[in-house]
């Protein structure tokens, strides 16, 4: 993702979520050299996302499709090679906050062998001034499944 793409990812985020983030989101992310990349045919973007590394587990902060796009199988495509390139990098894990009310996201990442490891009580904005919770999942990527294959998903 670079800045020329945050037209096309704006409006995504728009379409996608209640609360989006800002351009200003998005261009802090890319200042801080957060790990992103936005998923093409030709010149459109049909998904995103964004990651920060820690010492202890990578976040993943933002991870998008294109509504139209949605249920077609490139979610799960995109985390699966995410995924892939991190185990590859030496990451232990990956951590995430989800919308409780977000059903394809927690169907997504649970098929991905994310599991729920805590609540984050108001971390969302919601309607009204009101809050909602997180759900704060983690995939560990340093176990080894029987016979020696790392599991994947996809």
């Amino acid at each position: 993702m670079v800045a020329a793409d945050l037209d096309q990812v704006t409006a995504i985020e728009s379409a996608v979520y209640p609360h989006p983030w800002s351009r200003g989101n998005f261009i802090d992310s890319l200042k801080a050299d957060y790990d992103s990349s936005v998923c093409l045919s030709g010149d459109r973007i049909l998904a995103y996302w964004l990651l920060m590394h820690a010492p202890d587990a990578s976040h993943l902060l933002n991870f998008s499709v294109e509504p139209s796009h949605q249920r077609q199988g490139l979610g799960s495509r995109l985390l699966n090679r995410l995924l892939g390139v991190l185990r590859r990098r030496s990451v232990d894990a990956v951590v995430l906050e989800v919308r409780p009310t977000n059903f394809g996201a927690l169907a997504l990442y649970e098929r991905a062998g994310f599991e729920r490891i805590g609540v984050r009580r108001g971390y969302y904005p919601a309607a009204d001034r009101q809050r909602e919770d997180a759900i704060v999942m983690r995939r560990d990527l340093s176990q080894v499944e029987a016979g020696g294959a790392q599991r994947d998903f996809g």
